[in-house]
């Protein structure tokens, strides 16, 4: 499997249940901000998302922000779920990934990155040695760059197998 393949997929970050992350031996989750927990730069959390941390909450998964963005956007937002955070962590390089582990007290077992983007999450997770999770972006972004990147993710999920038990 090519590095930039997710290991699971899901439509939205609030379709991954306790249930399925028990099943597959998951019990922290890095999650990314922007398009995947809310719209970019948006301060704003819909109801889903919040409901779906306090189930994750309840289930005793650990969740932690992990963003490139800059602690002025990330911290705030993260307050504002009552969540840890990690800002400027330079995904897809994996030191973000080890802070994280070092500020939760968990080894790589268990671990999984939950982001929109394929060049930066799912790298970073693939890089770092713990499981992929890709969703859906929530909004695509307008921005030139982003937009060479989204078409570049579909060309590599062209190529990647849709298997039932991959893709949620």
């Amino acid at each position: 499997m090519s590095v930039f393949h997710p290991d699971f997929y899901f439509k939205r970050v609030f379709n991954i249940t306790p249930a399925w992350l028990r099943a597959q031996k998951i019990s922290v989750l890095l999650l990314d901000v922007d398009n995947t927990l809310t719209t970019h730069d948006n301060p704003e959390v819909e109801a889903a998302v919040c409901d779906w941390i306090a189930k994750m909450n309840a289930a005793g998964i650990k969740l932690l922000i992990i963003s490139n963005n800059k602690p002025e956007r990330v911290k705030p937002f993260s307050d504002k779920l009552g969540l840890g955070c990690i800002a400027h962590a330079r995904k897809p390089l994996s030191g973000g990934v080890k802070r994280a582990m070092k500020r939760l007290g968990v080894t790589k077992g268990g671990i999984a990155i939950v982001g929109d983007q394929i060049f930066t999450d799912v790298l970073c997770a693939n890089l770092a040695g713990v499981t992929s999770i890709l969703v859906e972006p929530i909004e695509l972004e307008s921005f030139p760059f982003f937009k060479m990147k989204r078409r570049m993710e579909k060309i590599i999920l062209k190529n990647y197998s849709k298997g039932e038990d991959r893709w949620q």
